[in-house]
């Protein structure tokens, strides 16, 4: 397991963007895979995106507005958010696991997990 502490998450407009930080710390950061999660009030924590060796995967409601990146050398993540919406207010986490397999669109495929990042987007 690795330990993760989100950062960058705050108060913005309709439109506007923001970048999270994910920073780890404890074993080799390059051989894990990395995701970011969100969790709205009153519903069920949902995938954002995850990056690996091969690529980048995203959820459908935030393709073409979200990237997720990592950099290796600082061991942190990042989740470059534009075009923000009121429904993408949510706490947003980060998630790590060296796991292999193809579940990685799923919570439950992750054994590390930052302490999340309050976003919410004003109309």
């Amino acid at each position: 397991q690795v330990t993760l502490v989100e950062s960058g998450g705050g108060l913005v407009q309709a439109g506007g963007s923001l970048r999270l930080s994910c920073a780890a710390s404890g074993r080799t950061f390059s051989n894990y895979v990395l995701a970011w999660f969100r969790q709205a009030p009153g519903k069920e924590r949902e995938f954002v995106a995850f990056i690996w060796w091969s690529g980048e995967n995203y959820a459908d409601s935030v393709r073409g507005r979200f990237t997720i990146s990592r950099d290796n050398a600082k061991n942190t993540v990042y989740l470059q958010m534009n075009s923000l919406k009121p429904v993408d207010t949510a706490v947003y986490y980060c998630a790590a696991t060296s796991f292999s397999g193809s579940a990685y669109r799923s919570a439950g495929f992750y054994d590390s997990w930052g302490q999340g990042t309050q976003v919410t987007v004003a109309s």
